[in-house]
C-alpha cells in the first residue's frame, strides 16, 4: 500500500501522529474513521497524490499513532482535540492553509476544524456523516438499533473494553462486514484488512476507541449544540457524500442537513455501504477531484 510515499510520525497536540505523505500540490488532508487508520485510503491515495500533496494520518489512538490516556471530561478524545493534532501536524508540515476530506470519525474531525478553525480550512468533504448532535437527538428505536455502537463503546470503562477483548478481530470484521451494502468483507484489500485487525488488537487502543465515542456523548455533542445555539456555520465550500445503503442514507437526508450546518454545501449519494471509498472507489474519487478541483 502507499508505493512511492514517505512514512513520518510527527508531534501533534499531545499525542505523536503517524502520517502517510505523497505527492505535490495543494495540500489535501485526508482522515479515516473508526475501526480504521489512514490505509483505507489506499485504494485512490495515489491517483489524489497525482493532483495534490496528500497526508493520511492516522488519528490519536488508531494504528500508529500514540494513545493518551483519557480524562475526565473526554477531551483528549474530543474531535476538537483530534482537530489540534491535525492542526499542529500541518504546521509542522508547513502548510498553513489546506483541504480535507474525512470519513466517519474523520469527518468529525474536520467539520470542528472548519468551525474552530475556519482560517485553517480552504475546503472540506465529509463522507458518510451528519454532525454528532444530529445523529443523538434523532436516535429512535430503529436508529439505535442500526447504529447501536455509540451507545455501547461510550459505556464507563472498562466494560466495552472488556466485551470486545474477547475476540476484538470477530468484533472488528463483524462491525465493518455490516455496514457494507454487501454485508462482507469483500471490499476491503487484503493488506488494509490486517492493518485494521493489527490495530484493533491492542488494548489500549480498543480502549482508545471507546474514548472516541465517550467523547461522542458528552463534549462532542455539547460543542456542537454551543455552535448551534451561537449560529456558527462552516464557512469553507463543503461537499457532503454518503452511501445509499449507509446509516446516514436511511434517515434525514445528509444533504438537508448539511445545509443548516454549512453556508455552502453541494452533494449527493454513492451506491455503497458506510464505506465509501472502499465500496466505490471510482465514483469516491470521481467526486473528490471535482470538488477539490
Amino acid at each position: 500500500m502507499f508505493e512511492g510515499f514517505d512514512e513520518r510520525t510527527v508531534a501533534g497536540d499531545g499525542a505523536d501522529i503517524f502520517c502517510r505523505i505523497g505527492g505535490d500540490g495543494p495540500p489535501l488532508l485526508a482522515l479515516h474513521g473508526y475501526p480504521q487508520t489512514g490505509a483505507m485510503w489506499a485504494q485512490i491515495a495515489p491517483r489524489l497524490a497525482g493532483r495534490f500533496t496528500l497526508i493520511v494520518p492516522d488519528l490519536r489512538g488508531y494504528g500508529r499513532s500514540s494513545a493518551p490516556s483519557n480524562d475526565a471530561g473526554n477531551d483528549a478524545y474530543s474531535k476538537r482535540q483530534m482537530g489540534r493534532d491535525m492542526a499542529a501536524v500541518m504546521n509542522e508540515l508547513g502548510h498553513d492553509r489546506f483541504m480535507i476530506a474525512g470519513h466517519d470519525r474523520g469527518g468529525r474531525v474536520g467539520y470542528r476544524m472548519a468551525l474552530d478553525l475556519p482560517e485553517r480550512v480552504a475546503k472540506l468533504a465529509v463522507l458518510d456523516i451528519v454532525p454528532v448532535s444530529d445523529v443523538w437527538e434523532h436516535m429512535g428505536a430503529k436508529e439505535a438499533l442500526t447504529t447501536y455502537h455509540w451507545a455501547f463503546l461510550a459505556q464507563p470503562h472498562p466494560m466495552p473494553e472488556r466485551l470486545i477483548a474477547a475476540d476484538s478481530v470477530f468484533y472488528l470484521d463483524h462491525t465493518i462486514a455490516s455496514w457494507t451494502k454487501a454485508k462482507s468483507l469483500a471490499a476491503f484489500a487484503p493488506e488494509a484488512l490486517a492493518e485494521y485487525r493489527q490495530s484493533f488488537s491492542r488494548p489500549a487502543y480498543v480502549e482508545a476507541a471507546c474514548n472516541d465515542y465517550r467523547a461522542g456523548s458528552t463534549i462532542d455533542w455539547r460543542l456542537d449544540r454551543d455552535d448551534r445555539a451561537a449560529g456558527r456555520k462552516i464557512k469553507a465550500p463543503t461537499l457532503a457524500l454518503w452511501g445509499a445503503n449507509g446509516l446516514p442514507g436511511k434517515g434525514v437526508q445528509p444533504l438537508a442537513v448539511w445545509q443548516s450546518w454549512c453556508d455552502h454545501v453541494e452533494g449527493h449519494a454513492i451506491d455503497a455501504g458506510h464505506f465509501i471509498v472502499e465500496e466505490a472507489p471510482e465514483e469516491t474519487l470521481k467526486a473528490l477531484l471535482k470538488f477539490f478541483g
